[in-house]
């Protein structure tokens, strides 16, 4: 069995620092580009995951228990991600163009470059792996150098920096700004305090929420315009309605049930249902901004919020239905729920046929009407082409 031992450096230490390029193959290259990369930074651990590599491919070659050992190490791109796997991906293919290795062994410094395993693994078995830890000396290693070394990365980092750098110092200077102002004006510190805490908040939330679901909001409002306005009005639509509902939900009770009930939870049940209507006409303005986008783009997944509006009015007949049942309304054998249960099933009976029919014509639509009616592989390759 030939078997590849391989170190990873997944954000290109070695071509940003020392001018390596890789795929770097054979023992006296490695170490070659070791010793580059500990001459230029000596503190960077990914010189020692290919001495260390180098010493395994040794260890590998005097036990002789595999009929052949290399070593060689493949670097990726400073953006780690997409990039970066992507480039570790082809320098892999071009080191087993050239040593036709049958297992693997990779060996890292973290984490972090371990991520690549699957990769590495759909092109061939992963034999073992090692991981590398420096030892450090702990008279060196300090509180203070640590602290400092760590700084340093984060400030080099743009990405971190905001996070851990540029929240708290916003937080500082709107607290500064405010603590200035009640100096001349002490009656109104409480004002000031409060829009302060409002302004933080919103902005560690939105940063937090935008971050948290991978929404680049200044990019979508260029790319995706319509979308952003149709969404931002079914948000506003929901919240309005939310807040609605709570202002008035003793009336509501009042007409529904004829009293009003205690907080608890037949008061929710009771919220729940009457916002309902609200809801559900907030996802169709946000489900028909995405199809004005989709249309624009000649996009064949319309066809996904069709369906989705399709299907709206079952899942509001449900949530009315069981929130009435719930609240001992109506009961289920009654003719009129009957009656609505069985709309429901029809409209999603009627959304699933029409959703079949819709999504070979939306495909249809967007291929340009070059591809014919029940050919679903090529129906698939032209909607993958076409997004």
């Amino acid at each position: 069995m030939k078997v590849l031992v391989l170190a990873i450096d997944r954000d290109d230490d070695f071509g940003k620092k020392a001018g390596v390029k890789g795929p770097v193959i054979g023992k006296g290259k490695c170490i070659d580009a070791a010793l580059k990369l500990s001459l230029a930074d000596p503190e960077d651990s990914d010189a020692n995951v290919v001495y260390a590599a180098v010493k395994l491919y040794d260890e590998l070659k005097k036990s002789g228990e595999f009929e052949d050992v290399e070593v060689a190490l493949i670097t990726g791109h400073p953006d780690v991600g997409i990039k970066s796997d992507l480039e570790l991906a082809r320098q892999l293919e071009e080191v087993l163009g050239k040593f036709p290795a049958e297992g693997l062994i990779p060996v890292t410094d973290g984490a972090e470059d371990e991520q690549v395993f699957p990769i590495l693994s759909s092109r061939l078995p992963i034999v073992s792996s090692r991981r590398v830890v420096v030892k450090q000396n702990e008279t060196i290693e300090t509180t203070y150098y640590i602290i400092y070394r760590y700084l340093k990365e984060i400030l080099s980092d743009p990405e971190a920096a905001r996070v851990f750098f540029g929240i708290p110092g916003l937080i500082f200077l709107l607290y500064g700004v405010g603590r200035l102002l009640s100096v001349r004006y002490p009656q109104s510190m409480d004002i000031i305090s409060n829009v302060v805490a409002g302004v933080i908040l919103l902005f560690i939330g939105g940063y937090a929420f935008t971050k948290g679901f991978r929404i680049q909001f200044f990019r979508a409002l260029v790319n995706e315009f319509v979308q952003v306005i149709f969404g931002v009005s079914g948000l506003l639509i929901i919240i309005a309605g939310m807040i609605n509902a709570y202002v008035n939900i003793d009336t509501y009770a009042q007409r529904l049930l004829g009293e009003v009930p205690p907080p608890g939870l037949i008061k929710l049940i009771l919220y729940v249902h009457s916002i309902n209507t609200t809801i559900i006409i907030g996802i169709a303005v946000i489900l028909a901004g995405r199809i004005v986008q989709a249309y624009l783009r000649k996009n064949p997944h319309i066809w996904y919020s069709v369906a989705g509006i399709l299907i709206l009015p079952a899942f509001w007949i449900i949530v009315d239905v069981t929130g009435r049942y719930a609240l001992s309304i109506i009961n289920f054998h009654s003719p009129a729920t009957i009656l609505e249960i069985s709309a429901a099933v029809v409209d999603v009976i009627f959304s699933v046929i029409a959703s079949t029919f819709i999504r070979r014509y939306f495909i249809h639509w967007a291929s340009g009407g070059e591809i014919e009616t029940g050919a679903g592989d090529q129906e698939l390759r032209v909607a993958q082409e076409a997004t």
